[in-house]
Parts: structure tokens; sequence; C-alpha cells
């Protein structure tokens, strides 16, 4: 899929493709290798787009939009939940036991912060947010997804500043360890 555009088309984008990366898990039969595959795919997609969010998205509901607080604060709340998840689900073989109820919970959890994001948040932010604005904000949306983590640190800050000064740090370390471990690749 194409990305590029302003911050609500990039994070778009980046919900159909997990989406799509959560029907592949769904078309395979329980303890299939591949789900994991496709899981730890999926993480690794979700853990990018949750830290530019965090980095940018949700500072500018906060300045921009009535309410925006409350709004930041919910969204970053869902994100620790599904953080949590992920957290645990990296632990777990695609035949573990608990593999197939941590998927389950996480989809569920996504599909759910998905819907409220595109369905509310969104919406309010293209109203409040002038166009130039929500442009500028794509740009350091997939800028910040470069250098973001791939695994879930669920005790790592989630607001400015700090966050923005310790995920690159964690993103290199998450991307070497992808890297010796083959992690999100096809075996």
């Amino acid at each position: 899929m194409g990305h590029g555009g302003n911050v609500i088309a990039e994070l778009t984008t980046d919900h159909r493709e997990v989406e799509e990366l959560f029907g592949k898990i769904e078309a395979l039969p329980s303890g299939h290798k591949d789900r994991k595959l496709y899981a730890d795919q999926a993480t690794m997609e979700l853990v990018r787009h949750s830290v530019a969010e965090e980095a940018y998205l949700y500072p500018a509901v906060r300045r921009h939009v009535a309410n925006g607080d409350a709004l930041a604060d919910k969204e970053l709340e869902d994100h620790a939940r599904a953080e949590q998840i992920m957290k645990d689900l990296e632990g777990c073989a695609a035949d573990d036991a608990e593999f197939d109820r941590l998927v389950g919970m996480l989809m569920s959890e996504i599909r759910e912060h998905i819907a409220d994001e595109e369905d509310n948040l969104f919406p309010r932010l293209s109203e409040a947010c002038p166009a130039d604005a929500l442009d500028e904000l794509g740009d350091k949306v997939r800028q910040a997804k470069k250098t973001a983590p791939t695994r879930p640190h669920p005790s790592a800050p989630d607001q400015p500043p700090m966050n923005k000064l310790m995920a690159p740090g964690a993103g290199l370390v998450d991307r070497v360890r992808d890297a010796l471990a083959g992690r999100g690749k096809p075996g």
C-alpha cells in the first residue's frame, strides 16, 4: 500500500495494512507457524505506528481539538493495553495455548481503537487543524516510523519530550534484534 499524504491518510494506510495482517492470521488454522510470523509483522507495524502517534498525532490533538486532552489520554490508554498484550504475545509460539487467546485479544483491541480513531478522532482533527499542519504531521509521522522501535516496550515513556528522545535508541536495538532473529520474515 502506498504511504504519503497528510497524517490522517498515512495512519489510515497503516490501519489497512494491519487489518490485512490480521486477516492472514484469521485465515490460517490454529497452531499454524505462519500465524506467529504475521503476528510479529503486525506487532512491528503497530509499535512503529503507536510511537509515531504518541510523538506527533496526540500532541496535535491536545493542541487543536476541543477536549483534546481527554481524547489523547484515552488513545494512550488504548495503546498501553495493546502494548501489554503484544509483550505477552512476543513470548508465545503459534502452537502455544495462550497464542490464540492473546492474538484474539489484540485484534479486538486494535480493531476497536482503529474504529474510534477513524470515526471520532480523525474527523475532529481534520475539522480543527489546518491542512498544511496535517501535511506536516504526515511527514513527521513517516520520519518517526523509520527510527521507531519494532517491539513493545510497555514501560517506555509515551509522551513528549521523553518518548521522542528514547524511541530512536530503542528502535535501533529492536531492529538489530529483529535482524539477528529473522523476526517478521518468512522462514
